[in-house]
């Protein structure tokens, strides 16, 4: 019996790997410390979309996105779109991103993830009273910060499965 390939193994890594940023997004955390939490679903979907962007897309985004809302109870579709809109933006900076060096990357990150920060703020004040403060941008900035050991840690897993 011949063993299974990388190719075969990596489907299942990808979603395991996806639903464990999703467990890690809506896990509780005390009075506070929310605002420290990285957007672990953006950081894993941007990975996954930098990594394999002919696996993973807009498509798992939005499925992704959709769990997030009903688990936090937010409006339907809020979630997806933004999720939707980072694995877009991640697809049209995809060849740049790969040639860049990981403080580049994480630079990239930034961007991305505030990106998407931002528009979630502003779909917030039109769907209720919200207030704005720049502190919103904190888990772009602590995301891009884990970026480097984040993207090495994965890789180093993925070359592991892979049996190389």
């Amino acid at each position: 019996m011949a063993a299974p390939s990388a190719a075969n193994l990596a489907l299942p890594w990808i979603w395991c790997s996806l639903l464990l940023a999703l467990c890690l997004q809506v896990m509780p955390l005390a009075e506070g410390w929310q605002i420290w939490r990285p957007d672990w679903l953006g950081l894993m979907l941007v990975y996954w979309c930098m990594k394999t962007p002919y696996r993973v897309g807009v498509f798992h985004a939005f499925v992704l996105g959709i769990l997030l809302d009903l688990i936090e109870g937010a409006v339907l579709g809020q979630n997806a779109l933004l999720l939707s809109l980072l694995a877009f933006l991640c697809a049209l900076v995809y060849p740049r991103f790969r040639a860049y060096s990981l403080v580049q990357q994480a630079l990239m990150v930034l961007v991305l993830l505030g990106s998407v920060q931002l528009l979630e703020q502003w779909l917030r004040t039109l769907l209720g009273p919200f207030a704005i403060h720049l502190s919103f941008l904190t888990p772009s900035l602590i995301g891009a910060l884990l970026w480097p050991w984040f993207a090495t840690l994965f890789n180093a897993l993925g070359r592991r499965l892979a049996g190389d």
